[in-house]
């Protein structure tokens, strides 16, 4: 379904080069749960706003359904059926939770179907169907209807940084449900940036994001044994966040 080919990317630092994802290959299939995980710093979130179009690469190609989608920009990606889930949502004043999800299916609905995806992601459909986008609701609430948005568009290819980032362990044990429920359905290809080892273990495949590298890949069953291996020099953020979210 989509295809990394030899992406680097470069930033001008002080008037330098600065190199933050090198030569990474990487494939998602069709139907695929994929975990990116690593240090703080590794260039994870970064190598999700590649695949999403916010960044463009240095060099390297992108082919999506066998399609080069390098130059393509985030709403010609949105079209084609990419998501994606900011690690922090952004808030719409004056715009209702209806108004987003009617958007995010690009038709008008009625009300009784946009409650329905409200109820996908464990939200009391009543409560929020009429609150605006802002302020008001907690960073969990927020994740979850950015999460519904997603599921309405039909999103083939879904893209979540760092879901975890910012929320209560309340608002953090729903998430894992809505994500372990849509492993299980499996509406489309899922690839989420994580340090958390509950979401990470819902995952297909995991891959671990170094100093810009892919420094492992593999299933879930070989990789996060690994990772949770106290000696094993890029563990200690994942253990690190994991203790502070609560198992």
């Amino acid at each position: 379904m989509l295809e990394l080919k030899n992406i680097s990317y470069t930033v001008k630092e002080t008037g330098e080069d600065k190199g933050i994802i090198h030569d990474v290959s990487l494939t998602i299939q069709e139907g695929e749960f994929v975990a990116i995980t690593g240090p703080n710093g590794g260039g994870k979130s970064t190598l999700a706003k590649i695949i999403v179009g916010i960044e463009k690469p240095t060099s390297g190609k992108i082919y999506y359904k066998g399609e080069d989608i390098t130059e393509w920009s985030i709403t010609e990606r949105a079209k084609a059926g990419i998501g994606f889930a900011f690690q922090q949502p952004v808030r719409f004043k004056g715009i209702t939770v209806k108004d987003l999800i009617t958007l995010a299916t690009g038709e008008k609905i009625s009300t009784t179907d946009a409650c329905a995806y409200l109820s996908e992601v464990g939200l009391c459909a009543r409560d929020y169907i009429n609150r605006e986008v802002n302020g008001s609701l907690s960073g969990g609430e927020l994740k979850r209807i950015e999460i519904a948005t997603i599921i309405a568009r039909k999103a083939q290819l879904s893209v979540f940084d760092e879901p975890e980032a910012g929320i209560d362990l309340w608002s953090f044990q729903n998430l894992i449900r809505v994500f372990e429920k849509m492993q299980e359905e499996r509406t489309g290809s899922i690839v989420i940036i994580s340090h958390q080892e509950r979401i990470l273990n819902t995952a297909d495949r995991i891959v671990v994001i170094a100093d810009g590298r892919i420094a492992e890949e593999g299933s879930r069953e070989e990789i996060l044994p690994k990772l949770l291996d106290a000696s094993a020099p890029a563990c200690s953020v994942l253990q690190e966040k994991t203790e502070r979210q609560g198992r």
